[in-house]
């Protein structure tokens, strides 16, 4: 099978779509697949398992979406199938183009994203599906029409499948299909300071990081290390200094994912502040090297991170709630334990070869 595989983000990027691209690329190349891909990047992307064709961000969006979807119809017309986890309406005009079934991986919903970015809304991602503005209609429009062209449509979470649903597009083509826990491997624990937390995304507004750092004010034992990097980062570099967290905050930037996982199994916990999520990759991540996860319980997190069984979960932006649940996870050492304990058993059923030989079948099926 020939794939064609257009993505926002790619390594050195860090993020769920990263970590994705090149393990599963690396998975179809192995079963003997053809893969290329485009993406858009920053600079040079640091993972090639099979040849990557990049744009420029620093292109204005109007000269690179169209030099992606170019990209793209190039590669796809000597394909089988088209596989998109971004760039959905480049990846369905260049589907289009070359005539070849298009799958589409959802991991938000990127009206809602823009929307956001471009400030035309500012509420919750639930409220935005009720919104019916003129200024956010054109980007519901655009992401609707790109994903019907999508013969199949994977999401990570009930909660995202239910949303996509209400898009008006075909419940029978949406599928479940959880993000997998890496493959088993060696990792061996960073050496972090006794009570350090460990996030693990890019640095953006939805990961809603000003409310962990509130939290971790209020607990004066308490570490964190940001593994990630974006566009946040000035911003949370000088609330770091304003809250007086320079001595027990540090910002490890993007790393390999070998060092993400050990600085995850290292952790006291891993903490997700976010304001809207679907279902994050680090969160998968964090429990299958046996580390709890205290979160908020946006999303599908509650599908994977259980309050009492193999985390903590808490209300979105409750600086008070998530400061008591760092507080419990580090004076309650039979608490965390029991935590721990129920880590990896909780995402044995979502192993990496597994989820991705499902993946496999859909584009195969997709193809034929």
């Amino acid at each position: 099978m020939r794939v064609v595989f257009l993505t926002g983000i790619w390594p050195p990027d860090i993020g769920g779509p990263a970590t994705h691209g090149p393990d599963f690329a690396s998975f179809l190349r192995d079963r003997g697949h053809e893969v290329r891909v485009v993406t858009m990047a920053d600079r040079e992307p640091t993972e090639r398992p099979v040849p990557v064709e990049w744009v420029s961000r620093g292109r204005p969006f109007v000269v690179r979406y169209p030099q992606v979807a170019v990209a793209g119809f190039r590669l796809a017309r000597r394909a089988d199938v088209v596989y998109a986890t971004a760039t959905y309406a480049a990846s369905a005009a260049a589907a289009t183009a070359a005539r070849r079934p298009l799958v589409a991986k959802l991991v938000s919903d990127p009206a809602y994203e823009r929307a956001r970015r471009y400030g035309l809304f500012s509420g919750t991602l639930e409220a935005f599906q009720a919104e019916r503005s003129a200024r956010t209609l054109p980007l519901k429009q655009l992401r609707t029409a790109a994903l019907r062209r999508a013969r199949r449509i994977i999401v990570p979470s009930r909660y995202l499948a239910e949303i996509a649903a209400g898009w008006g597009l075909d419940r029978s083509g949406i599928e479940v299909l959880t993000n997998p826990a890496p493959a088993p491997i060696d990792v061996e624990p960073a050496a972090l300071a006794a009570g350090t937390f460990v996030f693990v995304g890019r640095l953006t507004e939805q990961k809603a990081l000003p409310v962990a750092l509130a939290a971790l004010a209020e607990v004066p034992e308490a570490h964190l290390v940001l593994v990630g990097d974006g566009p946040e980062r000035e911003s949370l570099e000088r609330r770091v200094r304003d809250l007086g967290l320079v001595d027990r905050v540090r910002f490890l930037g993007s790393v390999p994912r070998e060092e993400v996982l050990a600085q995850l199994a290292g952790a006291r916990a891993a903490v997700l502040s976010s304001a809207w999520e679907n279902l994050p990759h680090a969160a998968v991540e964090a429990l299958s090297v046996g580390t709890p996860v205290i979160s908020t319980a946006v999303g599908g997190v509650p599908e994977v991170v259980r309050d009492g069984e193999n985390g903590l979960l808490v209300p979105a932006g409750n600086v008070p709630a998530l400061a008591a649940a760092l507080r419990r996870m580090l004076d309650d050492d039979a608490l965390r334990d029991r935590l721990a304990a129920g880590a990896q058993p909780s995402v044995a059923a979502i192993g990496r070869d597994a989820t991705y030989e499902r993946l496999e079948r859909v584009l195969a099926e997709a193809a034929a």
